[in-house]
């Protein structure tokens, strides 16, 4: 059983906007504490200054006599309160707790919360989540985990009792899906420095990995019969790097790992453009026979499948097949971007093959927003990136060409939103990880925008893209490309705290949403993230807790 601290230290109702917390945030000012130290911000929430909750090594977690998962769950938060192995709280199966206490249940009567909903009451005598469902138990606890103090997370001792401050949530997401993409082809990251991204994606109740497997720079999963994909097209990354893969026991160990944090992961393989590291593998899968060289740069566009040969398409069953069957989830995504050398009608079929192709192993297909102007099936959600402004107030004449490239792209996503399809937002000019903050940012590009926290935050579709109802988005992900990330720590100096905006964005009721307190209480959570030795970028927007803001 996995439960907190998985890697070692770096540095030792939903709808209801209580009238209080409105009133605060209204008048620029900050909610009293604790609502500053939350993120996202839950749907409701109502202070309770009176009612503070001590927790100490004697303080029992009780949780419903046959309910496996909250016990499991339960395991998490003992993880945090306990300050010694031997001073650990108590998990208690259904036994009447003789004093002050800590419980998880499932109450059938929140289902109008969703499975992901849940309510959390901070008293003098108990602390009490409740959900429908042992998913908003898990989010429940992520909650109470950013009430207690950030010394909880350290590894080494720290003071007791716990103070937890009284208070009333009831909160469920505004979007099922909450995600984050990793690129892992670009430069390659191990099953430990995942498993870290996989952490603080759960912290802020994010739920979707999804995990760029393949491109031209390198092929990061194993395919029964199609050694050389990882041998040859798995041994680089961009710079000339040794690259690297996951053995089928790594990849599903990652799946449990994430799985136990309600993350499910979303595998991307990317066809039939960015496939450089699969053509250098197997020449068979160009139309000359020949194999290209690997490649370790940072071009895009300049590779694709020979899709009139039938190894392409042996090739293609037994991968999406053999990816299909290492992820219980329900999606595969198959990238489909930026492949100039085809024609429309060539990558129209092609795309209609492979949606068939995922459809037979049981999956939805996800793929990005060029697949728009020929939906292949109406089932398929369309992963929007384009940075495209579809909002005229504002633009220069510097947009001309964007305006141009917005108009179709707005047509062609009116077509596929007729035909079915649903929507992950993703516009790289505002939730793309990987471009940088200012000018002078060393890691990062720039080629869709240098957007700062608050072009992320600001950010909505009510207002930029108007044309997409409601009931088609299933939800955001903000991407991080790793053309210039090669380590954890630039991997966290780029999410973060850009990654907590959309978070909130994701999880939080428009009506909560307010630049204004947003920004307080990143401040105030930084100290947590600095207990969790995460490498964040301090942006000057943001009241810090202690240390000066980045250039």
């Amino acid at each position: 059983m996995t439960h907190a601290r998985p890697l070692p230290q770096r540095r030792r109702p939903a709808a209801l906007v209580l009238a209080a917390a409105a009133a605060s945030v209204a008048a620029c000012e900050p909610e009293p504490s604790p609502v500053i130290q939350l993120l996202p911000i839950p749907a409701e929430v109502r202070p309770q200054p009176a009612d503070t909750f001590l927790i100490s090594a004697e303080t029992p977690v009780v949780v419903d006599s046959a309910d496996a998962e909250a016990e499991r769950i339960a395991g998490f938060l003992v993880d945090w309160v306990a300050n010694r192995l031997e001073e650990r709280p108590a998990i208690l199966r259904d036994e009447p707790p003789q004093g002050p206490h800590l419980r998880l249940t499932r109450d059938p009567a929140l289902d109008s919360l969703g499975e992901e909903g849940y309510t959390l009451t901070v008293d003098r005598d108990s602390v009490v989540i409740r959900s429908a469902a042992a998913a908003g138990l898990y989010y429940g606890v992520q909650t109470l985990r950013q009430l207690l103090p950030p010394a909880v997370e350290y590894t080494a001792a720290f003071p007791v009792p716990l103070t937890v401050p009284g208070i009333r949530v009831a909160d469920t997401p505004r979007y099922p899906w909450r995600g984050a993409m990793l690129d892992v082809a670009r430069h390659f990251f191990a099953p430990g420095e995942v498993k870290r991204f996989i952490d603080l994606m759960a912290l802020h109740k994010l739920n979707r990995l999804h995990l760029h497997l393949s491109d031209d720079q390198g092929w990061r999963i194993e395919v029964p019969g199609w050694p050389n994909l990882t041998t040859i097209g798995g041994s680089t990354e961009v710079g000339g790097g040794p690259g690297g893969h996951y053995t089928a026991e790594e990849y599903a160990d990652l799946i449990r790992y994430a799985a136990e944090r309600y993350v499910t992961v979303v595998p991307e393989i990317d066809m039939p453009g960015h496939i450089n590291a699969a053509l250098a593998s197997y020449p068979g899968l160009n139309c000359d026979g020949r194999a290209p060289e690997l490649y370790t740069g940072t071009e895009v566009g300049f590779s694709a499948l020979c899709t009139e040969k039938e190894i392409t398409w042996t090739f293609l069953q037994d991968v999406i097949r053999e990816v299909s069957a290492a992820n219980p989830g329900p999606w595969f995504h198959v990238g489909g971007d930026e492949v100039p050398s085809l024609p429309e009608d060539v990558y129209a079929e092609f795309m209609r093959r492979v949606a068939g192709l995922v459809r037979e192993n049981g999956k939805t297909m996800v793929a990005w927003d060029e697949v728009a102007a020929n939906l292949p099936g109406s089932g398929t959600v369309v992963q929007l990136w384009r940075p495209a402004p579809w909002h005229a107030p504002g633009e220069t004449p510097q947009d001309t060409a964007r305006r141009r490239i917005a108009s179709e792209q707005r047509s062609e996503v009116v077509g596929a939103q007729e035909a079915g399809a649903r929507f992950i937002l993703s516009p790289a000019s505002r939730f793309y990880l990987d471009m940088k903050a200012t000018p002078e940012q060393v890691l990062g590009l720039q080629w869709a925008g240098i957007p700062d926290l608050r072009d992320t935050y600001d950010w909505d579709p009510d207002t930029h893209m108007a044309v997409l109802r409601p009931e088609s988005i299933l939800g955001v992900e903000g991407p991080l490309w790793t053309e210039t990330a090669g380590t954890l720590e630039d991997l966290e100096y780029l999410a973060f705290p850009r990654l907590a905006a959309i978070a909130e964005f994701g999880w939080s009721p428009r009506e909560r949403r307010d630049w204004r307190h947003f920004r307080m209480r990143v401040g105030a959570q930084s100290a947590r993230w600095i207990a969790l030795g995460v490498n964040f970028r301090r942006s000057p927007l943001v009241p810090w807790e202690s240390g000066p803001p980045d250039p």
